[in-house]
């Protein structure tokens, strides 16, 4: 997942409205959304390299998702599998507070990341370029590939957009959310970020919507939550830009099943 951009607790009738992009190489086998057969709650798609996710839901109302955070230098050696920080939390009972707690302790077994984990009652953020957990109050959020709220062009744009389409609107539409996703505007370049990669990938990468040769966005997601735990829970899937099938749609209420 490369940029996530969300409303939460904020809106009358939502507790969460969300829209995310997952960019990743054109070859990296994935499958898309769906519930797993190892863990039937659980809806996510799959990484078929590391068999880990990039965000998920589950009937229980768990929430994860996760973008790298951008920095070459800061890579390591044997790093663990980022996907799996999503997909643990997803599959298992432990508390918000609890698994970010663990998920600090070992912060340094993985390459730079973003992870937002919650339930029906708190969303938290960590990244583990940084040594503490953040409890998200109600608000619109944008999250790329540095830490959250990072005023790059693609996140303020999107932040802006959701902020604006929101104002007085009771009922929200996947579909507007789908078409802020293909956005494929690029940044200025005095707008680029310095992550330590050359400008002309920084400009590569700087649309909401990226169609690179051989890495760009590959899935887009909405999820929506509602006031009474309606799950709504759209993708689209694409290669070089070009949509993959037909988009997958799931529907369930929030239930307290273990």
């Amino acid at each position: 997942m490369c940029l996530l951009f969300f409303a939460y607790d904020c809106h009358p009738h939502y507790r969460l409205i969300l829209a995310a992009n997952r960019d990743e190489y054109y070859h990296r086998p994935t499958e898309r959304a769906h519930f797993w057969d190892s863990h039937p709650l659980v809806l996510a798609g799959r990484d078929l390299e590391m068999l880990g996710t990039w965000m998920g839901i589950t009937r229980t109302g768990r929430f994860a998702a996760l973008t790298n955070f951008r920095d070459p230098s800061a890579q390591i050696k044997d790093a663990q599998s980022r996907g799996g920080l999503v997909s643990d939390f997803l599959c298992y009972n432990e508390s918000p507070d609890q698994y970010m707690l663990d998920v600090v302790n070992n912060r340094t077994c993985y390459n730079p990341f973003n992870l937002l984990v919650g339930d029906s009652t708190s969303l938290l953020y960590f990244s583990n370029q940084s040594s503490s957990v953040k409890v998200l109050g109600p608000g619109i959020y944008g999250l790329s590939n540095n830490f959250l709220d990072t005023p790059w062009p693609k996140v303020q744009k999107s932040k802006q957009v959701l902020a604006n389409y929101l104002v007085n609107r009771t009922v929200v539409e996947p579909q507007f959310l789908f078409e802020m996703l293909v956005d494929t505007e690029f940044a200025q370049d005095n707008e680029l970020p310095d992550t330590g990669i050359s400008q002309e990938r920084e400009k590569m990468l700087s649309p909401i919507f990226i169609e690179g040769t051989e890495y760009g966005t590959r899935a887009s997601t909405v999820l929506l939550i509602d006031r009474d735990n309606h799950v709504t829970f759209k993708e689209k899937s694409f290669i070089q830009g070009q949509q993959q099938g037909d988009e997958v749609g799931y529907s369930f209420s929030v239930s307290e099943v273990r």
